[in-house]
Order: structure tokens, then C-alpha cells, then sequence
């Protein structure tokens, strides 16, 4: 398992996957180990991933001040990383919350990304709300679902400001195009992954900013699914106009993770779109 220090002294680790030109994967939760993403429905065969443990998670070592779990600290750490591959210019990934990461580093080195995809994107960094309908929106297309009525019941709280864990837990069909086995065994070991006091603090310090998606003019990929109440279509457009020039998938039938939901579309959706010139 290969590691860096990033300037602070935190050994930080990433893991290859696959083979051919590196792609560097950050991922969401927040503050969840890389170990969702797998293979990114095959990505791996065309590119070689470089999944990023962020520090606190996964392989990475705990940081002694905690305050560097604020994403905008992190910012660092990814460029650390791009020093350390030898890179002169990232093809970066990211994955829901991963984007607030994500979005940062483009703002702050805009000429250090060739192309960036972003996977069911995040609003807090690019200053966008998600609004209930949006999510309720999304939802009611499962409505043929056998575990919708009280899925839908639990959103429409939350959706009006009731948080409670029952609450979550009723809701976590939603986040996936089908509930079968894989989503579920997903769903189970989000926990073990994710550093909750890291996530505590990793938008502390962020203060959003619909401007920060001008600062880099490269291509960029935006993928939602079409049934995701965390990134729904509706807000997946709005975040890909900011991009002076971005290029929008919806893959059908998908959730927030939708390289598990139709594997073969979402790697040849990503691979097309870093593969060219």
C-alpha cells in the first residue's frame, strides 16, 4: 500500500487499481474510507484508479490537530498527493461530498486538472440548495417499490426538518437504483468506514461560493442517477451550469452510487469522457 506525508507530517495512503493512465478518485461520506468505490464499475480496466484515503480514514493516519479534517485544509493534501505522483495535471474524480474537496482544489489550482468528473455532486461548495421538492421528486419515481410507502413517509420528514436515525435508516433505498443484496451489504459498512468526527468537522470552516466552478475552464463531466434524492437530476443541472464547460449525464434508473447500479454504462460514460484529447 503505497503512502505520502502531507505537509503537516500525516502519512496519507492511497491504493492502485487496475492499469493505464491514473486517475485519482476522492471520496465522499464525508470522511469515508476509499474502499466504497471499488472498481468503479470496471473503471479499473481502462484507467489506473488512485483511490485517496483521506486523512483520518482508511489506511491513512489520524491527524494530531483535528481541525485539519476541515475540507478546505484538505485541499493540501490532494495537491500533496499530485506532487508526490509527479503529475503535472490531475484527471480527478470525485464522489458526492468528495466534490466539496474536489471543487476547492479546482478553485485553488485550476491549471493542475486536465478533466474532472463529478459523481453525484455535493451542493455546499458551489453555494446551490437542494431543495424538499427536488428529493420528493426523485423519490416518487420508486413509488411501484414495495418498501416505498414508509421510505417516502421517512423522507417527507426529514425533508421538513425531522432528524432522527430511524429516520435515515428508512430512507437508504432511495440512495440506490436497486435495494438488493450489494446495496444493502454497502449500506452495512458505511459505518466501520466513516470517521464521524472528522465528517463533524469537515464543513465547519467551508463557506459556499457559486463562483468557484468559473475558475477552471477545463472539461467536466457531471453524472447523476435518475431516481438520486441525494443529488437529484433537477440540482444535477443547475451544478453543471456553473461550469463554464461541463457535460451532463443522467444515468437511468441510478441512485448516488451509480457505478453499482449499471456498471457497464457508468465506465463507459467515464472512460469516454477522459479519453479524449
Amino acid at each position: 500500500m503505497p503512502t505520502f506525508t502531507a505537509d503537516d507530517g500525516t502519512e496519507l495512503a492511497y491504493h492502485l487499481i487496475g492499469d493505464g493512465d491514473p486517475l485519482v478518485c476522492v471520496p465522499g461520506g464525508p470522511m469515508q474510507a476509499s474502499a466504497y468505490l471499488g472498481d468503479l464499475g470496471g473503471l479499473c480496466l481502462a484507467r489506473q484508479l488512485v483511490r485517496l484515503d483521506l486523512r483520518g480514514t482508511g489506511d491513512s493516519a489520524i491527524p494530531a490537530d483535528s481541525t485539519s479534517y476541515q475540507v478546505n485544509r484538505q485541499v493540501a493534501d490532494l495537491e500533496a498527493l499530485r506532487t508526490h505522483l509527479g503529475l503535472e495535471q490531475l484527471d480527478l474524480l470525485a464522489h458526492s461530498a468528495g466534490t466539496n474537496l474536489a471543487a476547492l482544489y479546482l478553485a485553488e489550482h485550476p491549471d493542475r486538472v486536465r478533466r474532472y468528473a463529478a459523481i453525484s455532486p455535493s451542493a455546499f461548495a458551489v453555494g446551490l440548495t437542494i431543495t424538499a421538492e427536488m428529493r420528493l421528486e426523485a423519490a416518487r419515481q420508486r413509488s411501484a417499490e414495495p418498501w416505498f410507502p414508509g421510505a417516502y413517509a421517512a423522507l417527507e420528514q426529514i425533508t421538513s426538518g425531522t432528524f432522527t436515525d430511524n429516520l435515515w435508516e428508512a430512507i437508504r433505498p432511495f440512495s440506490h437504483g436497486r435495494w438488493d443484496d450489494a446495496a444493502q451489504a454497502l449500506e452495512a459498512t458505511t459505518p466501520a468506514q466513516q470517521n464521524e468526527e472528522a465528517a463533524a468537522v469537515y464543513a465547519s470552516e467551508l463557506v459556499p461560493d457559486a463562483g468557484r466552478p468559473a475558475a477552471f475552464s477545463g472539461p467536466v463531466l457531471v453524472v447523476s442517477g435518475q431516481t438520486d434524492v441525494g443529488t437529484p437530476p433537477a440540482f444535477a443541472t443547475a451544478y453543471a451550469e456553473l461550469f463554464p464547460d461541463a457535460t451532463l449525464t443522467v444515468q437511468p434508473a441510478s441512485g448516488h452510487f451509480p457505478w453499482l447500479d449499471d456498471p457497464a454504462a457508468f465506465a463507459a460514460t467515464v472512460n469516454g469522457f477522459f479519453s479524449r484529447g
